[in-house]
């Protein structure tokens, strides 16, 4: 009996410390396994946010270029940003669907020449880009000089609020919405009141009413924020 008691103690003894080595290899295994996944998803985390980042720098160039073409009337080449099913809504002018349209629109927007300045300066970029990396929304400012020699000169201010698509891979302008909120004259200065904003173009009726009908400067406006605060998040 004895014997058979000792054979036992001597089996466990030699049994337990190999048990107890493979729990701890086990142990060792999974965390390791989970050590990985942890990487794994802070790879893909960084990953995110520097597509992020080329994504912004992206979209910031695509309305920065905007606005440089606009400033020379380089009208084509500000179509060619266009999505193929965008929209573009300038003031109170309606909405012109679709990028042939849209180029049509800016074709029908004065010529540089002599005597004549368009400067739109983009500036202010609050820029969200959506979950999935496809889509994303801009809020800009534009501040304009507008003047032709000898007979006219103003100040301006258009508030964008522009949702960007990829197409392609390539980010263009789905939809561009200016809301005017003054043009003042130069000479007069804007404590003297605001100019009307540009009226329709003859002979040219938009494909959709405005989205929203509102007053510019002497009166407020403000154009509705794509985002939420950033602090409160409300």
């Amino acid at each position: 009996m004895m014997m058979r008691i000792l054979q036992v103690v001597l089996v466990v003894g030699v049994i337990c410390p190999v048990v107890l080595a493979f729990a701890r290899a086990g142990e060792k295994s999974k965390d390791l396994a989970a050590e990985v996944d942890a990487l794994k998803a802070q790879m893909a985390q960084v990953q995110k946010q520097a597509q992020n980042a080329e994504d912004y720098v992206a979209i910031s160039n695509l309305q920065t270029a905007y606005g440089y073409y606009v400033d020379k009337c380089k009208w084509d080449e500000a179509a060619d940003l266009f999505a193929k099913d965008s929209t573009l809504e300038i003031g109170l002018r309606g909405v012109y669907v679709g990028q042939d349209r849209v180029r049509a629109y800016l074709h029908k927007l004065p010529d540089l020449k002599y005597g004549t300045l368009f400067n739109h300066m983009q500036l202010q970029p609050k820029i969200d880009i959506a979950p999935d990396g496809l889509t994303a929304k801009g809020r800009w400012r534009a501040i304009m000089q507008v003047g032709i020699l000898n007979r006219s000169a103003q100040w301006g201010e258009a508030t964008y609020e522009n949702v960007y698509a990829k197409e392609g891979g390539v980010w263009k302008i789905k939809h561009l919405h200016a809301y005017f909120t003054y043009y003042a004259d130069y000479y007069k200065g804007w404590d003297k009141g605001g100019d009307p904003p540009p009226g329709p173009i003859p002979g040219f009726p938009p494909d959709q009413p405005p989205t929203e009908t509102y007053k510019l400067y002497p009166d407020v406006y403000v154009p509705p924020y794509h985002y939420k605060n950033p602090v409160t998040g409300k």
